[in-house]
């Protein structure tokens, strides 16, 4: 398109050759994104479960009863779990939960909802920024195309996949969504109260303009309202009052005094969100732990583990590769080391700071780059997870937008190539790394082969691989993993090294070396003495001996430590039963299936009733367990065990070769319907 092009009719926010400023166009670039991103994302609907999504999600008994809303207002905060402190994300797993369980489609699907929503509004906030006074005679000609290619680019980019196929990860691209709303609703009413491009102050003074005044106010309560979401879902949406702040100064009032002057208390709505986040904050007590001041790495390494961080974020937008699942905990502890990173990260920043008064709208996609970024990139420890990238969730924006706007203002008429090109090898890019979330162990595998130092994915691969009957493997990786951590718990610093023993030495015990296990566990007490799992699997060894009373005394410090702990709850019922305590043990079952109404639950309950001889409280909780898990042997088993207890001979038998038939090796079932045969016969 050459330079002296003219512009059109600017009053229909303009036209172009490829994209006339229309509904009719309009709808067809949303059209075409959305298509691209269902097409970019068509394999990741069946990627398992992962990492943090277990706690989240599985082990998550808030969000098992959506009517309880309590409940699911209150989200667990133990553990530093990713719902803690973040009712709005708990909220979504919890209406996930109720439309379909825990089948992991319906929450990938909701991740995707959330992620076409969150380009649809980075779209409109595009289009209509390219159409502020400040930028309308430039770009306004091809405002549409040039919002296509940001929001495209930005949504098909590989770099997001972690925020979109990581269930949990909804975390960050919900944030974002809101995020991105809060500005679309505040420019929609920046521009109905009075402020439109090219309206004559006697044109806005005209007798429709009370109308505007008032959708401009309903969309300004809009604004708050999706600040407010906001903060109850990630802190970063800390700096979205000022970013918005910013937007009116750079583009809307043109300097600070008027934008403070025309909505001052809309700024205050904005910043009464931020009592909202810190009441939040504060209940989780640092994320159960795991971030904040105090909480593992010094500030001062930290910041230094940033520098490094921030180079990779900016290099992986511009080549994302090679993506990883877990970047691991590696710090970086000297100054002398940070230095060549910090150098390089000094540059834009500076570049931003200058623009931000010579050239305000460059200004403001540097400030939006870093300002998102520095709640988890400057100098709050997280030392779980120091570099993530489902951080740059948000900034790639700030990225693509200064990338597609600089390409089109120096090569007008090979742009839209190069944009539709680049386009196609994202989204290309995007489907392939989608492939690695299709299983748990393709996802570790591909982590360790990235980044063999980090221990923390030896010891999840170990977990797959166990998991899979690969003992042999699963050991070594443990083994690996132990001898990665051992420096960092000789230094005294907060490590995984308690879980992978308990870990490995679950193994053990599955390849019949118990003595060796019983020393992981004891191990892993010394590291860590506060390990439910630790305890619970000592309770474990001793009640497989029979040493009944050592067995209780482990489980019951197991839930001393953990009281949520299901496994715990139903191993001492199994110990208090064996033990005559029957009272006792139906409790710790009955606990065991409220916090996990699962079918082994139900299984175990029933169980315990048919011990006691209470034959149709049993029945009820067996049939249960085999409407949840209609393939479940032992269920049909014991099931039949019931109703042939209660004179149900016909239906005990059909129980009993229902377990035969997924069990051919069940001899409790074959005998018992043998005799029942020989009866009705």
């Amino acid at each position: 398109m050459p330079e002296s092009a003219p512009c059109g009719d600017l009053s229909q926010e303009g036209n172009s050759p490829l994209f006339a400023a229309s509904r009719g166009a309009i709808w067809l670039a949303v059209a075409c994104l959305v298509g691209a991103i269902l097409t970019a994302y068509h394999n990741s609907f069946s990627g398992p479960f992962v990492f943090d999504d277990g706690p989240a999600v599985l082990g998550n008994p808030t969000i098992r009863h959506l009517t309880a809303l309590g409940d699911v207002l209150s989200p667990p905060r133990e553990g530093g779990q990713t719902v803690g402190g973040r009712p709005v994300v708990n909220l979504s797993l919890a209406v996930n939960h109720a439309l379909g369980g825990v089948s992991v489609r319906g929450y990938h699907v909701f991740n995707l909802i959330v992620h076409t929503l969150g380009a649809l509004a980075l779209f409109g906030i595009a289009r209509r920024t390219l159409l502020q006074p400040a930028l309308r005679e430039r770009y306004g000609f091809s405002a549409t195309p040039l919002a296509l290619a940001v929001a495209l680019l930005w949504a098909v980019h590989p770099l997001l996949t972690e925020s979109v196929t990581y269930v949990i990860q909804r975390a960050e691209s919900l944030m974002g969504l809101f995020y991105l709303l809060t500005l679309y609703c505040f420019i929609r009413g920046a521009k109905s109260g009075g402020n439109t491009p090219g309206v004559s102050r006697q044109h806005a003074l005209a007798p429709a303009a009370p109308a505007m005044d008032r959708r401009g106010t309903a969309w300004l309560l809009l604004a708050v309202g999706a600040c407010a979401l906001g903060m109850a879902t990630k802190e970063v949406m800390v700096s979205a009052p000022l970013l918005v702040l910013l937007y009116d100064r750079t583009f809307v009032a043109g300097s600070w005094r008027d934008a403070w002057a025309k909505r001052r208390r809309f700024y205050l709505g904005l910043g009464a969100t931020w009592l909202l986040l810190g009441w939040l904050v504060l209940g989780t007590e640092n994320r159960g732990g795991t971030a904040g001041l105090g909480m593992g790495d010094s500030v001062w390494t930290y910041a230094l583990t940033q520098t490094r961080a921030l180079v990779l974020y900016l290099q992986l937008a511009l080549w994302p590769h090679p993506l990883v699942f877990d970047y691991g905990t590696e710090a970086i502890k000297r100054m002398a080391d940070a230095l060549p990173f910090a150098l390089v990260v000094a540059l834009p920043m500076a570049g931003a700071a200058v623009a931000l008064w010579r050239w305000p709208a460059a200004g403001f996609l540097g400030a939006w780059f870093f300002a998102i970024l520095a709640p988890s990139s400057s100098i709050v420890p997280i030392p779980v997870q120091p570099v993530a990238e489902h951080r740059m969730y948000l900034p790639l924006a700030a990225v693509v937008a200064l990338a597609v706007v600089s390409l089109y203002s120096y090569w007008r008429r090979g742009c839209w190539f190069v944009f539709a090109a680049l386009a196609l090898a994202l989204a290309a890019l995007t489907v392939r790394r989608n492939e690695d979330y299709l299983n748990p162990r393709s996802i570790w595998a591909d982590t360790v082969a990235k980044r063999p130092a980090n221990a923390r994915a030896h010891c999840y691969l170990g977990d797959v691989l166990a998991a899979k009957g690969q003992f042999t493997e699963a050991l070594s990786h443990y083994e690996t993993a132990i001898q990665l951590e051992l420096p960092a718990t000789a230094r005294g610093e907060r490590n995984i090294l308690g879980d992978i023993l308990v870990n490995s030495g679950n193994v053990l015990r599955t390849l019949g070396r118990e003595a060796e296990a019983v020393k992981r566990y004891e191990d892993a007490l010394r590291v860590v003495p506060g390990l439910a799992a630790a305890h619970f699997n000592l309770g474990c060894v001793h009640l497989q001996a029979g040493r009944l009373p050592e067995a209780v005394d482990r489980f019951e410090q197991a839930l001393r430590i953990d009281p949520n702990y299901v496994a715990a709850h139903a191993s001492l019922g199994s110990a208090l039963l064996l033990e005559g305590r029957t009272a006792e043990a139906l409790i710790h079952y009955e606990t065991a299936l409220q916090l996990e109404p699962s079918a082994k639950a139900h299984q175990n309950l029933g169980i315990a009733l048919l011990y006691v001889r209470q034959w149709p409280e049993a029945t009820a909780h067996l049939e249960q367990a085999v409407r949840l898990e209609p393939d479940f042997a032992k269920a049909h088993e014991f099931l039949g065990d019931a109703l042939s207890a209660q004179g149900r001979k016909a239906e005990a038998a059909a129980h009993y070769q229902r377990a035969l038939q997924i069990e051919p090796g069940n001899e409790h079932a074959r005998r018992a319907l043998e005799m029942l045969s020989a009866a009705l016969h």
